[in-house]
């Protein structure tokens, strides 16, 4: 019998034929932590392991992103420590304030096909996309992985998501993936592989898959993986590491625990709204609710491809006089690549708060909402008090929905108005 990708990854890695329930101990390609999380695995480090030492400098990093610029001398002083840590090491890959976020700079400079990428947030199933087994773990496990270089993981059952047709305008790879947690729930894929095929996945860029696989941990997923096929070269092409591509695709008689087919032709924007990310319904079912603030940005939905629709749809209109827009891009580069293209200045002659990159909004850290406000943003969770305030609203949308609403200061169907 053939193999799902999770299992040709990890048989590959463990050098054993695996199948699921298997527990496997593997050699870790990439691991990385943030300045929510790096801490405290530094300090497990040295609690229960009683040593510094990172196991390779050039396989470990650190991103100061989930409060970026620094709000607080206590999050500097969180920073400054874990600079200390990185120079000590002597570890080349320590990403700055403004860097961008953990997960979009770990996609472009080191995820590839077949890796083991660990990060200390759960999103870090990110790098699916790229047909990298990438999970989130624990400040512990982190720790010892960033002193040991290895880790055990049992390896997960698979679900196959079969997404065939043509989106139609104004519905994205964020509306496939509600749809899906919808169907499934938000515990659904419980330490899952999650698994993206059909023409629908492959006529999508990297990018927009890239969202899929960010929100698996989003219905319990282990891992949401896609195919590496040629639109993955061109990805890694342009960050000068095309060496590191080889195609990877499950076996077409791999088993699937479980199966879900998806017809894109039906699909339509939607909105998931407080507090749960399968709480989904029709961006119709909201239209007209007045919002006090929408966010654009995320390791979500942060990147180039984003900013484009955004600036397309906002280009010589204004944000609504009692709508607040902020925007955040999911790097440095994806900034410059904004600016280069004139979406930055659009978006800024538009009314829009542009910040630098970072999470951001997304936890509250930087940008936190009033009591009873409500926001509308295309990160992936609208969890209570996740923006920082536990009296707010957070309602989930792709991004036409978001920009289109910024414009009208209130859930706007984008295909009414466009």
């Amino acid at each position: 019998m053939g193999k799902t990708l999770a299992e040709k990854i990890l048989s590959a890695k463990s050098g054993k034929d695996c199948a699921p329930g298997d527990i496997v101990t593997v050699p870790v390609d990439f691991v990385f932590s943030h300045d929510g999380t790096m801490p405290l695995a530094i300090q497990q480090m040295e609690k229960e392991l009683n040593t510094r030492k990172v196991f390779d400098p050039e396989k470990v990093a650190g991103v100061c992103d989930h409060a970026s610029p620094s709000p607080s001398e206590q999050v500097s002083n969180v920073q400054i420590f874990m600079r200390k840590f990185a120079k000590e090491n002597n570890m080349p890959y320590f990403f700055e304030n403004g860097d961008g976020i953990c997960h979009q700079i770990v996609a472009e400079k080191f995820s590839a096909p077949g890796k083991i990428i660990i990060g200390g947030d759960s999103h870090t199933c990110t790098h699916g996309a790229l047909a990298a087994f990438g999970t989130g773990m624990g400040s512990t496990d982190v720790g010892a992985i960033m002193a040991y270089g290895t880790t055990w993981l049992r390896v997960p059952e698979a679900f196959k998501f079969d997404i065939n047709g043509e989106l139609p305008k104004y519905v994205t790879s964020k509306d496939v993936f509600l749809h899906i947690v919808r169907e499934i729930t938000a515990d659904g894929a419980t330490y899952m592989s999650m698994e993206f095929m059909g023409d629908t996945v492959k006529n999508m860029s990297v990018e927009s898959r890239l969202v899929m696989s960010n929100m698996a941990i989003e219905a319990g997923g282990k891992v949401g993986l896609c195919a590496a096929d040629e639109k993955v070269r061109q990805f890694l092409a342009k960050y000068g590491r095309e060496h590191e591509y080889k195609p990877l695709a499950a076996d077409p008689d791999a088993h699937y625990a479980n199966e879900l087919q998806v017809d894109a032709t039906k699909l339509e924007p939607l909105i998931a709204y407080p507090h749960r990310v399968d709480n989904v319904k029709p961006v119709s079912e909201f239209a007209g609710m007045e919002l006090d603030q929408v966010c654009i940005g995320s390791c979500t939905n942060g990147r180039l491809e984003d900013l484009k629709v955004a600036a397309e749809i906002l280009k010589g209109k204004k944000v609504h006089k009692d709508t607040r827009l902020v925007v955040y891009a999911a790097s440095r580069g994806v900034m410059l690549e904004a600016m280069q293209a004139g979406y930055i200045q659009t978006l800024v002659e538009a009314g829009a708060a542009v910040c630098p990159p970072g999470c951001g909004f997304c936890i509250g850290r930087t940008v936190a909402l009033g009591d009873g406000e409500k926001v509308l943003s295309t990160q992936n969770r609208n969890f209570k008090g996740r923006m920082g305030n536990n009296k707010s609203e957070i309602y989930l949308s792709n991004v036409p929905v978001a920009a289109v609403s910024a414009i009208y200061g209130k859930v706007t169907d984008p295909r009414e108005v466009l």
